[in-house]
């Protein structure tokens, strides 16, 4: 039967015409821009190469997706993560083809703590013999691991878990036991139903001395466990373990929960490239350096900056090409009662929540990169004995990743929210990805609680800055002493912020100093709790990571990288500007404490931030285009790259929601709940 519906289009100037109009009086270098930030590890090419393998297979059709319940979501993850770990065999892809097949695939992977923490995990903390045993296993897919760290009664409290590794020196075993219900590992990722081994992280118990039944605590320690069997994939004795049940997100994804009862694991399950105990007499030796034990930690989190970069320009993406196409009400100062509706991004309310999100996905992408660089070159240090730069990167890695996902994961709602009611709707592209992505905030350390460990890092720089004693321990140290120093001689002049781009850095720099100093006052000399001091400490911890997000910024826009034209530069400058007074604005009381900037400047940032945005309106479009982001992962019909947001919102209610292929009986008298169903209601009764 003929459907009438299928000769309709969109009003004039239909979506594809508006998005050609803004590609075209853009000057922006497209191509150029997107080998600026994509470059490294060949992501473009890899991205087109992978790209073409997924779309023509049918497994990775997200057309109904989002009708499938909890149980088929998984089965459903777990056969796409098969079939890319059979696509690696087939076409021989590397670690970064298959970490773009994953990106790509847009799915939460059962698989993806096996990849992420399990591997790393072995490879860092194991020995040379350790090693070679299990890598092959692992690469080969034998082992398929999980990251079992987190438990019910505690998750950021590392040294709190309860879960036990008591050494018998009798039988040369070490014995996992969970104590309570409370040590119960919770929320580890993978292991619900997929893994077959996990690291687990346990409370490492040693005789007080030989023959002694007392027992002293050593700390937590990573052990490689064996959790299943390796032909039926059942339980082994002595291990409870499966899936948690539905979560905000991730239904692909099966985090699990598992309890030992006594289980003995051999002396070779410790990992013990850092530390170990003695087979022969029981003897502990600890690592140089505690830190290391949490390597894994430490690089998920650069992981997770580099991450929030990409989901904060999809997020923009979809926004951005939305309100360009979407027209609401004529200028009200028009005289013409005809004048034609205006886009609603060129409404500054609508602006002001998404161009700042647009500079801050180039901030979180030049602040990732230089996360990537600091981590490779600690864990080289690392390799050779030297540990001098690992809590440098592990208080920047914390604060940042505290940083990076709240603004990644506010940008994704904060974006929804401007394009009106389509933004709530399933076309929007924005259901799966906020619902996957609010974890972040949560996952490898509460974004509240590891600032602490930024600001207790900062603070002891400033006190020891303060002593006097020595030559400063690192570049934050001789920052501290400057700022000291410039405290104690005189009042420094406030900054030009308008003037010198270099000035803004200062101001940033400044004012994260004024911040860590004021904490050190009442930390060390007026002796408060540390406890009443979280609530600033965390503000510590931003301003610091602010700093360096205005830093890295600033220095790569303004590097000597002759690949950067000109006319490029100037548009990454402005992104900088805008960027750093948007930033500045909201925080505007700490720049004025820290004497950073004046009053009559900070009252001058409004009207900057709009001039700034009036900049950058006209290039919007082939800004967020530069991200290249592909229609297959982005799966909007509002982020259409085309523009054709109303025909595919359309085909998918019409064409391709299941509920409309059923005929309902809509009668309270009837029990009846599908026409001529029969007792289709009993068989939801039975899955309730």
């Amino acid at each position: 039967m003929p459907d009438f519906t299928d000769n309709l289009k969109p009003a004039s100037p239909d979506g594809t015409t508006i998005l050609r109009q803004e590609r075209s009086q853009s000057d922006v270098p497209e191509d150029e821009l997107a080998k600026h930030l994509l470059s490294r590890n060949d992501f473009l090419g890899r991205q087109q190469r992978i790209l073409q393998v997924l779309e023509k297979d049918p497994l990775f059709n997200k057309n109904k997706q989002m009708n499938l319940s909890r149980p088929e979501r998984y089965q459903l993850g777990l056969a796409r993560a098969k079939k890319l770990r059979r696509y690696q065999d087939q076409y021989s892809w590397d670690a970064e083809d298959v970490s773009m097949s994953q990106y790509l695939c847009d799915d939460v992977s059962p698989y993806m703590v096996h990849y992420a923490m399990f591997v790393t995990t072995v490879r860092e903390q194991g020995s040379d013999e350790q090693k070679a045993y299990w890598m092959p296993k692992i690469e080969r897919m034998e082992a398929i691991g999980c990251y079992a760290q987190t438990e019910l009664g505690h998750g950021s409290n590392v040294r709190g878990l309860e879960c036990q590794a008591q050494w018998d020196p009798k039988a040369l075993e070490f014995v996992l036991h969970s104590p309570t219900l409370s040590a119960s590992k919770w929320w580890n990722g993978s292991m619900g139903r997929t893994a077959n081994h996990a690291i687990v992280m346990a409370q490492l118990l040693i005789p007080k001395s030989e023959g002694s039944s007392e027992f002293v605590k050593k700390g937590v320690h990573p052990f490689i466990v064996q959790i299943r069997d390796m032909k039926t994939h059942l339980p082994l004795p002595g291990i409870a373990v499966g899936d948690i049940g539905p979560k905000y997100g991730y239904a692909p994804m099966d985090n699990g929960y598992m309890l030992f009862d006594h289980h003995r694991i051999p002396h070779s399950a410790m990992l013990s490239r850092y530390s170990m105990v003695d087979k022969n007499n029981g003897t502990y030796f600890q690592p140089k350096n505690a830190a290391v034990v949490y390597g894994s930690l430490t690089y998920v989190r650069a992981q997770i900056i580099m991450h929030a970069r990409l989901i904060m320009a999809r997020a923009v993406t979809i926004a951005v090409r939305y309100t360009c196409v979407r027209r609401q009400f004529s200028d009200r100062d028009s005289t013409d009662k005809s004048a034609p509706e205006l886009a609603v991004l060129d409404y500054p309310t609508v602006q002001i929540r998404i161009l700042p999100l647009l500079a801050t996905a180039f901030a979180l992408h030049y602040t990732g990169e230089a996360m990537h660089r600091m981590y490779e070159t600690t864990r080289a240090q690392i390799s050779k004995g030297d540990f001098s730069r690992l809590a440098v990167l592990h208080a920047q890695s914390s604060g940042l990743k505290s940083l990076c996902t709240e603004l990644a994961a506010n940008s994704i709602e904060t974006c929804r929210r401007a394009m009106g009611g389509h933004g709530f709707g399933g076309g929007s592209g924005y259901i799966q990805l906020n619902n996957d992505y609010l974890s972040k905030p949560t996952v490898e350390g509460d974004n509240w609680m590891i600032t602490q460990q930024t600001a207790s890092y900062l603070i002891k720089r400033m006190q020891a800055a303060a002593s006097g004693k020595d030559k400063p321990q690192d570049e934050i140290e001789e920052h501290c002493r400057q700022y000291l120093s410039e405290r104690k001689s005189h009042r420094p002049d406030q900054l030009r912020i308008f003037d010198k781009d270099e000035d803004i850095l200062e101001a940033f720099r400044r004012r994260s100093r004024d911040q860590t100093y004021r904490a050190h006052i009442e930390r060390n000399e007026r002796k408060r709790s540390w406890n009443s001091l979280l609530i600033q400490l965390r503000k510590v911890s931003h301003s610091e990571s602010q700093s360096i997000l205005v830093s890295n910024f600033y220095e790569a826009v303004n590097s000597s990288d002759a690949s950067v034209s000109p006319t490029l530069r100037t548009h990454l400058l402005t992104l900088f500007r805008l960027f750093a007074f948007y930033t500045m604005d909201n925080e505007a009381r700490d720049f004025s404490k820290a004497n950073a900037v004046s009053e009559d400047d900070l009252d001058a940032l409004p009207s900057k931030i709009q001039d700034l945005m009036a900049q950058v309106r006209p290039h919007a479009v082939k800004l967020v285009d530069s991200w290249k982001v592909p229609d297959f992962l982005l799966d909007s019909a509002l982020g259409r790259h085309d523009g054709k947001v109303y025909e595919d919102l359309f085909n998918r209610a019409h064409r391709l929601n299941p509920l409309n292929e059923i005929t309902f009986n809509p009668y309270y008298k009837s029990e009846e709940i599908v026409m001529g169903g029969g007792d289709d209601l009993k068989k939801i009764l039975a899955k309730l």
